[in-house]
C-alpha cells in the first residue's frame, strides 16, 4: 500500500508516524491489554496520556500559566456561541472581522446573545484582501474582539495580529494552530478544531486566559462553562478519548520535528513553492492579495472552468487526492498542513505542469 497526498481541508491528512504508533498501540496500550479507545477517562493511564497531552501542547505554543487549556467537545462552530455566553458578561456588545465564511457563521450566532458590531469587512473585495486596521471602528467598551485569522475555504490569512488594546482578543486558529508561533500572550482566547493541524476531528482545543474565566452567563449550558470545563480537567463528561490521544502523539511528532518554528519554515517554504508556480503560469489563477495569502490553504482556478472535472480526474489518478473547492467558491483548493510533505507539494505543481501543458 501507498499513501496517497490528501489535500482535505479537513478532516486533512495525519502524520505517517503517528498514525503507525495508533496502529501498533491499538489493540494493547502499553500492556494493558486494552485499546486507548476502550480505557475508562478516570484511569491512571488515561489521565497521564492527557496531562502529558497538555503539558506537550503548553511547550510547543508557549502557553504559560496564566491560561488554561481545554479539550472540549463539538469542533471549532460550537465555540461560535461558547464564546459570547462565556465572555460577554455584564457587557452587550463584542467587536467581530469580517474576512470570509467562518466569520459570518461566527458573527451570525454571537448574535444570538448579544449585539455585534463588526468593525471591518473585506465582503465588498469578494474577501480577497484584509481590511487595514487603521480603518477599523472597534469599540473600546466591547466585551472582547473575535477574528479569524486563516478563512479555511477563501484562502485569506491576516500577515498581523490586530491590537485590542485593553479589550479580549479572540481568535479561530483551526487551520493555523502549530504551524508557526504565535505570541499567546497577546489573546485573551485561542480556539481551534483538531481536524487540521491537531489531529482528528472530535476535538476542539481552547486556550483561555485564567482572569476571563468564571463570567459565564447563568443560562449557559453546563457542558459550554469554561469555567467548569477547567475546573474538572476538561472531563466533567467522558471526552473525546482517542482524539485527545492522537492529538497528544501529534505534539510529540511536532516536537521531533523541531517545534513550531521549525514547521513554520517548512510551511513557509511549501506555500511559497505553489504560489510562485501559479504566479508564473498564465494557466492557473489565485484571487488573493498576495500579502494575505494563506500558508495553510491555496484556492486556485483553471483558466477554463470546463476542465474542472477533467483536472480533478487526473489528480485522483495520480493519488492526489481532494483537490476540489469548496461549493461555495469553486475552482481547486490546495490544503497544505504541517502533516502534508514537502514531495506532495512538489508532486501538485508537477501534475499541474502536466495539465497546462496538454490543456492549455
Amino acid at each position: 500500500m501507498s499513501r496517497a497526498f490528501n489535500f482535505c481541508a479537513g478532516p486533512a491528512t495525519l502524520p505517517e508516524p503517528v498514525l503507525k504508533q495508533a496502529r501498533d498501540e491499538m489493540l494493547d496500550w502499553r500492556g494493558t491489554g486494552m485499546s486507548v479507545m476502550e480505557m475508562s477517562h478516570r484511569s491512571d493511564e488515561f489521565v497521564a496520556i492527557a496531562e502529558t497531552a497538555e503539558k506537550d501542547l503548553r511547550e510547543l505554543a508557549g502557553i504559560s500559566d496564566d491560561y488554561a487549556v481545554l479539550f472540549m467537545q463539538g469542533g471549532a462552530s460550537s465555540q461560535f456561541s461558547t464564546i459570547p455566553l462565556n465572555l460577554l458578561g455584564d457587557k452587550t456588545t463584542a467587536d467581530y472581522v469580517n474576512t470570509g465564511i467562518w466569520s459570518k457563521k461566527a458573527i451570525a450566532e454571537a448574535k444570538r446573545y448579544g449585539d455585534v458590531n463588526v468593525v471591518a469587512s473585506s465582503e465588498d473585495s469578494d474577501f480577497t484582501t484584509v481590511p487595514e486596521q487603521s480603518t477599523w471602528s472597534t469599540n473600546a467598551d466591547a466585551a472582547y474582539l473575535h477574528y479569524t485569522p486563516n478563512e479555511t475555504i477563501g484562502g485569506l490569512e491576516f500577515d498581523f495580529t490586530p491590537d485590542s488594546g485593553d479589550v479580549p482578543l479572540v481568535a479561530d486558529m483551526s487551520s493555523t494552530m502549530l504551524s508557526r508561533p504565535v505570541d499567546v500572550s497577546r489573546y485573551g482566547l485561542i480556539y481551534a478544531g483538531a481536524q487540521k493541524n491537531i489531529g482528528p476531528s472530535g476535538l476542539v482545543v481552547v486556550i483561555i486566559r485564567k482572569d476571563l474565566l468564571g463570567k459565564a452567563r447563568k443560562e449557559t449550558p453546563t457542558m459550554m462553562n469554561y469555567q467548569v470545563i477547567a475546573d474538572n480537567g476538561s472531563m466533567y463528561n467522558t471526552p473525546a478519548t482517542y482524539s485527545w490521544y492522537l492529538a497528544g502523539l501529534v505534539f510529540k511528532w511536532l516536537k521531533a520535528q523541531g517545534g513550531v518554528k521549525a514547521m513554520g519554515e517548512i510551511n513557509y517554504r511549501k506555500a511559497k513553492k505553489l504560489y510562485d508556480f501559479i504566479d508564473a503560469n498564465d494557466f492557473y489563477a489565485n484571487p488573493i492579495e498576495p500579502r494575505f495569502r494563506s500558508w495553510m490553504n491555496v484556492p486556485f482556478t483553471l483558466a477554463d472552468d470546463a476542465l474542472n472535472d477533467d483536472f480533478l480526474k487526473g489528480a485522483d489518478a495520480r493519488r492526489l487526492l481532494n483537490l476540489k473547492g469548496h461549493r461555495s467558491v469553486g475552482g481547486m483548493r490546495a490544503s497544505i498542513y504541517n502533516a502534508m510533505p514537502e514531495a506532495g507539494v512538489d508532486a501538485l505543481i508537477q501534475y499541474m505542469t502536466e495539465f497546462a501543458k496538454e490543456r492549455g
